[in-house]
C-alpha cells in the first residue's frame, strides 16, 4: 500500500504542476487542463486517505519517509485547486475591471492582438459594472496634482516594473497599452491606461481584461490595485 500511496501522491502533484505548462504548449485545451487539476485533486485526496489508513492500522510496516513524501505531494495537489476554487467563489465571475464604469478606456493598438480572443474587447455594460461595484468598490478613477506628463511617466514606469509587455505608449494622447502573462497557465490579460487633464488635476483611468475565461479569480482587480499603487509610489 505504501507504493500505491506514493504513486498517487506524486502523480497528483505532477498532474497539477504540468496542467498549466501543457496548456501553454497547446498540448491540452483549457477544459482538459482544468480536468487535469480536478483529477490531481482527487488523486491527492486518495493518497491522503491511504496514508491515514497506514498510520492508523499499519504502523508496524509503514515507511514514514515514503508516507511523508506522499502526504506532502498530495497536500500540495489538494490545497492549490481548493484555494483557487474558494477564491473563485468569493469574487464575481467577471474578467473585465476598470476604474471608469461609465466610460472605460478603450483598447486601440492592442485590438489586433485580441482578434482571435474568445472574450470580446468591448465593455459588456451595466451588468458587469454592477458586479464590480459590489466586489471592488475601491477601484476608482485616480486624481493627481502632478502634470499629465509626470503621471504618464509614473504609469509607464509602473507598467515596466510589473513586467508587462508594452504595445503602445503615446504621451500626446495620454494612452498606454500593454499585456500581462500569468505564470502558470500563461493567460494573457490586456491593460489600457488613459491619462487626461481635468482643470488643475490629472485624471488616470485604467482597465484590465482577460482574453479567455469567464472568471479571472480576482486577478484583474489585483493587477489594477498594484498598478495604481506603483503609480503613486513613483510620484512620491
Amino acid at each position: 500500500m505504501k507504493t500505491l500511496t506514493l504513486i498517487a501522491g506524486v502523480l497528483a502533484l505532477l498532474l497539477l504542476a504540468f496542467s498549466g505548462p501543457l496548456y501553454q504548449a497547446e498540448i491540452l485545451g483549457l477544459m482538459n487542463a482544468f480536468l487535469a487539476m480536478r483529477i490531481a485533486l482527487i488523486l491527492g485526496v486518495v493518497a491522503i486517505v491511504l496514508a491515514l489508513i497506514q498510520m492508523l492500522f499499519m504502523r508496524k510496516t509503514i515507511s514514514w519517509s515514503t508516507t511523508g513524501v506522499a502526504i506532502l505531494c498530495a497536500g500540495i495537489a489538494v490545497f492549490m485547486p481548493l484555494s483557487m476554487m474558494n477564491k473563485a467563489q468569493s469574487v464575481p465571475p467577471i474578467h473585465d475591471i476598470t476604474t471608469d464604469l461609465v466610460d472605460p478606456p478603450k483598447f486601440v493598438a492592442i485590438l489586433a492582438l485580441r482578434a482571435d480572443a474568445p472574450n470580446p474587447a468591448e465593455y459588456q455594460g451595466e451588468e458587469i459594472a454592477r458586479q464590480q461595484r459590489e466586489a471592488y468598490p475601491d477601484i476608482q478613477t485616480q486624481q493627481f496634482q502632478q502634470t499629465t506628463e509626470q503621471v504618464f511617466d509614473a504609469a509607464l514606469a509602473s507598467v515596466n516594473n510589473m513586467g508587462f509587455e508594452v504595445v503602445n505608449s503615446d504621451k500626446t494622447l495620454g494612452l498606454i497599452e500593454a499585456y500581462d502573462t500569468t505564470t502558470w497557465f500563461g493567460f494573457i490579460d490586456d491593460v489600457v491606461i488613459r491619462i487626461q487633464n481635468q482643470g488643475q488635476k490629472t485624471i488616470l483611468d485604467a482597465r484590465s481584461k482577460s482574453r479567455v475565461g469567464m472568471s479571472d479569480i480576482g486577478k484583474n482587480a489585483e493587477r489594477l490595485r498594484d498598478l495604481i499603487a506603483g503609480v503613486k509610489n513613483n510620484l512620491n
